[in-house]
């Protein structure tokens, strides 16, 4: 030991001499070493592995030059062996070990000196220069000579041997096992039409589509020299089809791409369709399931987050894991259907009434005054004379139909009388054709009409002052619905859909005593793509008849109609609410829907200046450009006509006359 120090003490020696940097102290037990060589000279290296790891080397004249080599932790001899290699490569140096020496020599001629031949993949060093024969057994070895040429430097040798059908490689033994595993991957039995490559790091799909485009490109015309790539992303497998001898090309390139990816780690997903928030954490949700194959302690991390600006998912996890994010990202990240919701409120409704009453008053100074007056008769008696005494009849409600009046004299008896009669009949037809487009699952709204004042509150300071307070609520028609789309082409809707107006008969009163007709609806169906249903409906038939009379008198035949105020109303009211949902799965045919909605509107616009603009011109009506005009731009204006009119042209740039 005393003396393995005293030599190590020397080799330390040395290398100062020829000035390296010092080397740092070995560990307690010699066994592992922090190597910090600088600008050193190679044989001194030799001679310091040499010590370490007791190989005997016989060096070649030709080996000169000068190695930096540090490491950044200790390291044991093994190691330190295998680092020598690297570094022997990297200077362009081979060692070939024979008859218990190892021989260190320029590699551009290590192929022509003793390599020994080694037939496994743990008979040497990863640095050592080796040769192996490789046995072809399914395709022929000269076809992969041009296929394996590129991964094998000038300094290694490759060749095949057509009669044995065998491959004899030079190289490193590292490179010489990659070889073998590509070699192994490509040298599969397959049938004449069809084979199946798994894949273990690459994406079936991504290899599909580069392999599909590079066949694209070559452009082969001959049917037979074409190859047919099929991806199978539930076994992350390649369907590999055509002409055997093209296949075996297509199968190293696939070996090529399916290696993996150093520092690859974390990708960004970029998404058309879906929603990188959404997206995220569903794959955050599934991050356990990912890792449920191993330990705790062997567990690595995922990363998901998303990116709300270029709407992108980054993902950081290894290279399995992202492949099978990737996958379910692909069937997340689809085009959703849209549901266009064609609502139809129909409404037929009559009305006829009928009114006739006679009202009296009877009065004098000395003996009083007695009023027949029945309530709801309209204009009243009683208000039509207070105005005609006061002189002002603006606050008198006239109200509609026929009214007679007239004033008598019997002695100094005044006698007065007022007679109602009102015949009225109305009509209305009402067609209401809300249409609402949205996607799948997803809840939208429309609302056509007024937003109309209520008083909802009133305050009173101690001023004396009233403050009101309002409140504003939508009148008109509304519709909201929520599309989910089943299996097949059914479609569960749900609904709300309401139909309010004020009252015509009070619209003339304070906002306060609006009055609002309503008509909503709230349910949930199950209807067909494009076929119609009617969500509900309302049949009113009300008849009301009313008769006030003076009892006694009001039933005298004949004679008792001047003592009775008579009235009769009837309304029917017809209420139908329909509804047609129409799938939209893609861009023909929402724009087909498009197209027609607005050709309907052009063409009523045309209609429109059709009747004419009273003291107009027919141009004042606007009407829309036609549908093919719409998708196309308009040109610029230096190349218009009027542009060219007035002298203005495109000019090319200076460099292009």
């Amino acid at each position: 030991m005393a003396i393995r120090r005293a030599r190590l003490s020397l080799v330390g020696l040395f290398l100062l001499c020829l000035g390296a940097a010092p080397l740092l102290a070995l560990a307690g037990d010699h066994s592992e070493a922090t190597l910090n060589f600088r600008d050193v000279d190679i044989n001194a290296v030799i001679d310091y592995v040499s010590e370490e790891t007791g190989t005997n080397f016989i060096v070649d004249p030709r080996v000169r030059g000068r190695v930096t080599l540090v490491s950044g932790r200790p390291v044991d001899r093994s190691e330190l062996y295998d680092i020598f290699l690297s570094v022997l490569r990297v200077h362009g140096f081979a060692a070939i070990e024979s008859d218990g020496v190892v021989r260190l020599i320029p590699d551009a001629i290590a192929k022509q000196g003793e390599v020994p031949t080694i037939s496994g993949p743990r008979e040497a060093r990863g640095g050592d220069y080796v040769t192996r024969v490789i046995t072809v057994n399914h395709v022929d070895a000269a076809q992969l000579v041009p296929i394996l040429r590129p991964l094998v430097p000038q300094s290694g040798h490759l060749a095949a041997s057509p009669e044995s059908n065998t491959l004899v490689v030079s190289d490193t033994a590292s490179n010489v096992n990659r070889l073998v595993e590509i070699i192994g991957r490509i040298d599969q039995e397959s049938r004449e039409d069809m084979e199946v490559i798994p894949l273990e790091h690459a994406s079936a799909t991504e290899v599909a589509r580069i392999v599909t485009t590079m066949e694209s490109a070559e452009g082969r015309q001959r049917s037979s020299a074409q190859v047919r790539v099929i991806a199978d992303e539930r076994t992350n497998s390649i369907l590999l089809g055509g002409e055997p001898k093209r296949r075996v090309a297509i199968r190293a390139v696939i070996s090529h791409l399916d290696i993996p990816v150093e520092g690859g780690n974390t990708q960004v997903v970029y998404l058309r369709y879906a929603n990188a928030a959404d997206v995220a954490d569903v794959l955050s949700g599934l991050a356990g399931s990912f890792l449920s194959g191993g330990g705790a302690d062997q567990a690595p991390s995922i990363h998901v987050h998303s990116h709300e600006s270029t709407n992108a998912v980054v993902i950081n996890a290894p290279p399995d894991i992202i492949r099978d994010m990737r996958a379910v990202i692909r069937q997340l990240d689809v085009r959703r259907a849209q549901v266009l919701v064609e609502a139809v409120i129909a409404e037929v409704s009559t009305e006829r009434a009928r009114e006739l009453g006679v009202q009296w008053a009877v009065g004098s100074e000395r003996d009083g005054i007695g009023i027949l007056n029945f309530q709801g008769a309209s204009p009243s008696l009683i208000g039509l004379a207070g105005g005609v005494q006061s002189g002002d009849l603006s606050n008198v409600n006239f109200g509609s139909g026929l009214a007679l009046g007239g004033i008598g004299y019997s002695g100094r008896t005044t006698i007065a009388a007022l007679i109602n009669a009102l015949a009225s009949d109305s009509a209305s037809n009402i067609l209401s054709t809300p249409s609402l487009l949205t996607m799948d699952n997803e809840e939208a709204e429309i609302i056509v009409g007024q937003n109309v004042p209520f008083r909802s509150g009133r305050a009173i300071e101690q001023s004396g002052q009233a403050f009101d307070t309002i409140q504003r609520q939508d009148v008109g028609v509304k519709l909201m619905v929520k599309p989910q789309i089943n299996e097949g082409n059914a479609v569960k809707l749900q609904i709300e859909q309401e139909v309010s107006q004020v009252a015509p008969t009070v619209a003339s009163l304070d906002a306060a005593d609006l009055i609002t007709n309503t008509r909503s609806l709230r349910t949930s169906v199950m209807v067909d793509d494009g076929d119609m249903v009617v969500l509900g409906g309302l049949i009113d038939d009300v008849l009301v008849q009313s008769e006030s009379k003076v009892p006694g008198l009001g039933s005298i035949p004949g004679l008792g109609r001047l003592f009775r105020y008579e009235s009769s109303r009837k309304e029917k009211r017809n209420l139908m609410v329909f509804l047609r949902p129409v799938i939209v799965r893609d861009r023909a045919t929402q724009a087909g829907l498009t197209a027609s909605k607005y050709n309907h509107m052009r063409a009523e616009q045309l209609y429109s200046r059709e009747l004419g603009v009273l003291m107009m011109g027919d141009d004042a009506v606007p009407v829309l450009p036609e549908w093919d005009e719409l998708l196309h731009l308009p040109p610029p204006f230096e190349a218009s006509s009027q542009a060219r009119a007035a002298g203005l042209s495109i000019q090319p740039p200076p460099s292009r006359r």
